[in-house]
């Protein structure tokens, strides 16, 4: 069993204007194989929670704890956090020209697992896993998000999940850009690793339609950097019918 716990984070950032307060004091428990989603409206924070956690530069923590089993994660550089089994699949995934897909994940496997998977075995995962997602195996050799499409960087993404078998995933609005046939193929793919690993999932997304495939165990309303309100499934389908208008109001 994994646990990532934040307790009061608050977190800044640098704009034209002078220092602006994003995170205004988050708690939140995940633990392995527990799926917890995060939605609120546009600018609420949440991907700032996301890529905090991760450790972006651009974000200051200026209090508050993150923890993963005990580890202080804010102590960690941000490639100690991903070796600690924190994984970060991307809004908006990042191209890596020079560098195959192929490549880019065994030398991530090899980083995580303190030694490299033999070949003959890593082949046959990776041509697997890539099978499941429905990609084309010649992605394998393809520069990493070079000239992808978006469902092509997202499904890319989910397979680094599915071999890199983290302790706890963030997937910042992984269902941004999709279409339906490839929402479902990236959904199915998150349950195939949870069922797998039991991976602790968190969930940040606008919309409830990814929720009709990723069923949460937890659902957290997002508004103006805090979580104003926790529920279950049922709070999800609560937000599609009412939406957030309730809750920006209460804390305007």
């Amino acid at each position: 069993m994994s646990t990532l716990e934040i307790r009061n984070l608050q977190v800044t950032v640098e704009t034209e204007t002078g220092t602006k307060e994003i995170l205004r004091g988050v708690d939140l428990t995940v633990k392995s194989g527990e799926t917890h989603a995060i939605m609120g409206p546009n600018g609420s924070g949440k991907s700032t929670l996301a890529y905090s956690i991760a450790g972006h530069p651009k974000y200051t923590v200026t209090g508050g704890t993150v923890t993963l089993d005990g580890e202080d994660v804010l102590a960690m550089k941000v490639d100690e956090r991903a070796r600690a089994g924190l994984f970060l699949a991307m809004q908006y995934p990042v191209e890596v020209p020079g560098v195959t897909v192929s490549n880019f994940l065994r030398t991530a496997k090899t980083a995580i697992d303190g030694e490299a998977p033999k070949l003959r075995t890593w082949v046959k995962d990776m041509k697997s896993a890539m099978g499941e997602l429905r990609m084309d195996p010649a992605f394998a050799e393809r520069n990493v998000n070079e000239g992808f499409s978006g469902g092509e960087k997202k499904r890319h993404e989910i397979l680094q999940m599915e071999l890199l078998r983290p302790k706890v995933a963030i997937l910042d609005e992984t269902d941004s850009g999709l279409d339906v046939d490839a929402l479902r193929v990236v959904s199915e793919g998150v349950n195939r690793v949870k069922d797998n690993t039991d991976v602790g999932v968190l969930l940040i997304t606008h919309y409830t339609r990814i929720l009709r495939y990723i069923k949460p165990d937890f659902v957290h309303v997002f508004v103006d950097g805090k979580i104003v309100e926790e529920g279950g499934s049922e709070l999800a389908d609560r937000l599609e019918a009412e939406g957030y208008d309730r809750y920006v109001g209460a804390s305007a």
